[in-house]
């Protein structure tokens, strides 16, 4: 299923791409607005729409700053803006809810996203937590202290070396360099994405994913993850918010299941009442791709159902 897509202009007049599900049956019973990981882009996410358009629900999908058909062509992947880079995507995925909501009146929307869009996710629920009905947080894990500030030491030294759309190897190495060691003999260099051979195939084949990251892109992260994790800044999360967290067990990202208990301890802390995870057991990083994706599609739509006012559970 194909999806149809517009653009609407960002607060910097930054031209934001999305693609569009339309719900199966006449009258849709929610929305649920993707915010796609790094490297990577929203069109990826069909397969997993035309799920939850069978069951209902519409989908919208960004292309995030840097990304995908908003970067517009090749050479200007992985760079989000010249100041402000991590909250003007955050704001722009704020838009899009409000685009939804014009054209969706009245319906639950839910945001679901996925690695980097789930740390974006979880920066937005801060921010704009009452707008949503529920988030779903795929793939996630937390800051890693010391070694993310050190992370960001290196990445501005770099900065004012090479200036902030210079590629960067080094922080590329030291942040995913080390995901696939678990998964030799290695296949690829994006063993620890999936299991299924077929769908890490179809990323590295993708020109529009698996780039290298620019220093300035790498800064935003780094800074934008770091402060997601301080009690101030969860404290604004929505007590009443529904969360859905859910990983591989053998995630790297989300360190082999560490960084998402973490998260989900740090938001249980803070008060958040409906609030639950689930590991799959060996699998990794994308579980949207994943051999067993059936099992987590029907996980999902579950979750949604059950939070979904129209729909019976």
């Amino acid at each position: 299923m194909e999806p149809a897509s517009f653009t609407f202009p960002s607060g910097d007049n930054t031209l934001i791409f999305v693609n569009k599900w339309t719900a199966v049956s006449e009258k849709p019973v929610g929305v649920v607005q993707i915010a796609h990981g790094m490297a990577e882009h929203s069109k990826r996410y069909g397969e997993f729409a035309k799920a939850l358009t069978n069951e209902g629900y519409a989908v919208y999908a960004n292309d995030h700053r840097g990304h995908g058909q908003t970067a517009g062509c090749k050479e200007n992947l992985g760079f989000f803006a010249d100041e402000d880079g991590w909250e003007r995507v955050v704001d722009d995925m704020y838009r899009l809810t409000r685009i939804i909501k014009k054209e969706h009146p009245g319906l639950p929307v839910f945001l679901f996203g996925h690695s980097m869009g789930s740390f974006l996710s979880r920066r937005y629920i801060q921010k704009y937590g009452q707008e949503l009905s529920g988030v779903i947080l795929s793939g996630t894990g937390a800051d890693q202290g010391i070694l993310s500030s050190i992370g960001i030491g290196i990445v501005k030294l770099e900065m004012r070396i090479k200036g902030k759309k210079a590629p960067s190897r080094l922080l590329h190495f030291l942040s995913f360099g080390n995901f696939n060691k678990r998964f030799k003999p290695n296949r690829t260099p994006f063993d620890w994405l999936s299991r299924d051979e077929r769908e890490v195939d179809k990323y590295i084949q993708d020109p529009y994913c698996g780039w290298l990251p620019t220093t300035g892109f790498f800064c935003d992260l780094l800074t934008g993850i770091k402060q997601l994790d301080h009690p101030e800044q969860i404290s604004r999360v929505p007590k009443d918010l529904p969360i859905f967290l859910f990983s591989g067990d053998q995630d790297p990202v989300g360190l082999y299941t560490r960084g998402v208990l973490k998260t989900y301890r740090n938001l249980k802390k803070a008060g958040i009442r409906d609030i639950s995870y689930k590991f799959y057991e060996e699998g990794r990083h994308e579980m949207l791709n994943e051999i067993n994706r059936d099992e987590v599609y029907q996980d999902i739509i579950n979750w949604l159902k059950a939070r979904t006012p129209t729909s019976s559970s």
